[in-house]
């Protein structure tokens, strides 16, 4: 298993995808920040319309990438993410939600899934963490956000509940990819967050959350790798991208590193 970056003839770094999905059946993708033409401090690639970056730069830039995936731009479906757990099952009716304007987006809403063939979802990132997870028996694919709001309130196993409720999927079929977000190495987080994965993870405690030099850090990788397995999908058949964001800022946006003036990735899923 392998998180494997896609250049261009220059060499930058366009977007990475991961060798556990089968590629004859699912497209996929994350984005880096290169590529794009928006301008400082959203430079380059940013795929999010809510963070004060000039719209046309932004649809430009989604064009392109849904372009090198061979993607269909008119029916782009993407949320406005709340840090929550709502999720949204994707048909023909939400198709093309929010691929212009926020305003149009899938309201209040961390996670999508679909079957339907065709549909890209795309959501947004700038430290946390993107949750994709293929089924390949009844072709079906999702995206879930999960900061440390939603992985507290188990976005990632909701998720998975959703699509067997939805299309029938059984979790060990399912395959799970765990994109760049902000790592254990970075993510500081305040006695009040601890307190929230302490009561969430009451086994895991010693395994997400560590202290040294009286800081206390979060590994929010393992916290949803960790959920994923305890709803029932198989070890092997989840990877982990083990990419920082704030370590590799040059790459990626990270608000962590950058302030909340920045640009966002995204992760993208379609069904062939």
């Amino acid at each position: 298993m392998a998180f494997l970056l896609h250049k261009d003839e220059n060499g930058a770094a366009r977007y990475g995808t991961f060798s556990i999905f089968p590629g004859g059946a699912v497209v996929h993708a994350v984005s880096t920040r290169f590529g794009g033409v928006s301008k400082a401090p959203y430079d380059e690639m940013n795929l999010a319309l809510h963070v004060g970056d000039d719209s046309a730069d932004v649809e430009q830039n989604r064009r392109r990438f849904l372009g090198w995936l061979g993607l269909d731009f008119e029916r782009l479906t993407t949320p406005e993410q709340v840090h929550g757990d709502n999720i949204l099952c994707v048909g023909e009716r939400e198709s093309g939600r929010g691929r212009l304007s926020y305003a149009d987006a899938v309201p209040a809403t961390d996670a999508l899934m679909t079957d339907v063939p065709g549909v890209p979802l795309m959501l947004c990132f700038a430290d946390c963490t993107p949750i994709l997870l293929f089924d390949p028996v009844h072709r079906a694919a999702a995206i879930a956000h999960g900061g440390w709001k939603g992985t507290v309130r188990s976005i990632a196993a909701k998720t998975v509940r959703a699509m067997h409720e939805a299309f029938g999927m059984q979790a060990e079929d399912c395959f799970a990819a765990i994109g760049p977000a902000i790592g254990p190495c970075c993510y500081e987080i305040g006695i009040e967050v601890a307190e929230e994965f302490h009561k969430a993870f009451p086994k895991y405690n010693s395994d997400i959350i560590s202290e040294e030099n009286g800081k206390i850090w979060l590994d929010l990788w393992k916290a949803n790798r960790l959920q994923l397995e305890n709803a029932g999908l198989l070890p092997e058949n989840i990877d982990v991208a083990g990419v920082c964001t704030s370590c590799h800022v040059r790459t990626y946006f990270s608000y962590r590193a950058e302030g909340p003036t920045t640009g966002r990735i995204a992760a993208v899923m379609a069904i062939k």
